[in-house]
């Protein structure tokens, strides 16, 4: 645009904007670095924020996911746009009944309630409770089935389905909308002590709930994981630790969860947890490495 370069009343220098394909990008960088100096070239970037319906339409484009798909899976989370619900709160907390349905399950504000210790005991002792929490998992696993995604596997939001109850409940509902994997948070403590010594936190009460939750899920045909990593260091899998556990594999099926992000500091972040580091951990050259063994092989549950 010459205009900008003759137009007198400008203050600041003009610049030309030119666009290049993202397949060869490293090559033009590398390039003008070279030609003039790289304390003299610069990255520059646009930061900006989504509501979360903005970032599943974002995602699904990058996924090429059928439009229909990525719209129904958006009218998932609530709309309202003097207060955004974000995609943490949609997930942790939004009821798929309306909240007058779910009065033993909900707080005042309509959300799932927090006080998960009080929660379960009422869940175990109230037939009421009971009742609205079959309804409402009956609920959730229609909705998602509307969306038309396929399930690859079920777990609850900080592992809930622990509870004998939710997780008679999710088995009993699940498959009649075909679910055919379940997770169970069962983590080798002898892995992770030849990787580093690692804290005993609740696994001691979770534990013997974790058995149980595999047992019954095999005795209804669900397909589980043989171990899965992530709890102990839940928010801290670093890269050295990322690292052990892949040269430590246990035989059988693993699940390897993480939180990866590009940074902290968004409405809902889990307190303490280190997003950015585990997003490097999962791409170090390492790990990348590491994950090409021949005698690993990469999927889903659905996959094996």
């Amino acid at each position: 645009d010459l205009e900008r370069f003759l137009n007198p009343e400008r203050v600041s220098m003009p610049d030309f904007d030119i666009d290049f394909c993202q397949d060869r990008r490293g090559e033009v960088i590398r390039y003008v670095q070279e030609r003039y100096g790289r304390d003299q070239v610069g990255q520059i970037i646009t930061f900006g924020t989504l509501q979360a319906r903005g970032v599943l339409r974002d995602v699904g484009r990058v996924l090429e996911m059928p439009y229909g798909q990525v719209d129904k899976l958006c009218k998932l989370v609530p709309q309202n746009p003097a207060a955004p619900v974000t995609l943490a709160k949609a997930i942790e907390g939004e009821p798929k009944l309306p909240p007058e349905q779910l009065p033993d399950l909900v707080d005042g504000s309509g959300y799932f309630r927090t006080d998960m210790a009080r929660l379960g005991f009422d869940i175990f002792a109230r037939p009421a409770a009971r009742a609205q929490l079959l309804a409402e998992v009956e609920a959730q696993f229609a909705a998602y089935a509307a969306t038309g995604l396929p399930l690859d596997h079920v777990n609850a939001h900080k592992h809930f389905h622990l509870h004998p109850t939710i997780a008679g409940a999710i088995i009993a509902v699940g498959r009649r909308y075909g679910m055919t994997s379940l997770r169970v948070p069962v983590e080798p403590r002898a892995v992770l002590s030849k990787i580093e010594p690692a804290p005993i936190g609740v696994s001691w009460i979770t534990g013997p709930y974790a058995s149980l939750l595999g047992r019954a899920a095999r005795r209804a045909g669900l397909q589980t994981a043989d171990a899965v990593f992530g709890l102990a260091w839940s928010g801290a899998m670093t890269a050295p630790r990322i690292e052990g556990v892949l040269r430590r594999l246990p035989e059988g099926r693993t699940e390897i969860y993480t939180h990866p992000g590009i940074a902290g500091g968004f409405a809902g972040q889990a307190p303490g947890y280190r997003y950015a580091d585990e997003l490097a951990a999962l791409t170090s050259p390492e790990a990348v490495s590491l994950v090409k063994r021949s005698d690993i092989a990469l999927g889903g549950y659905a996959d094996f």
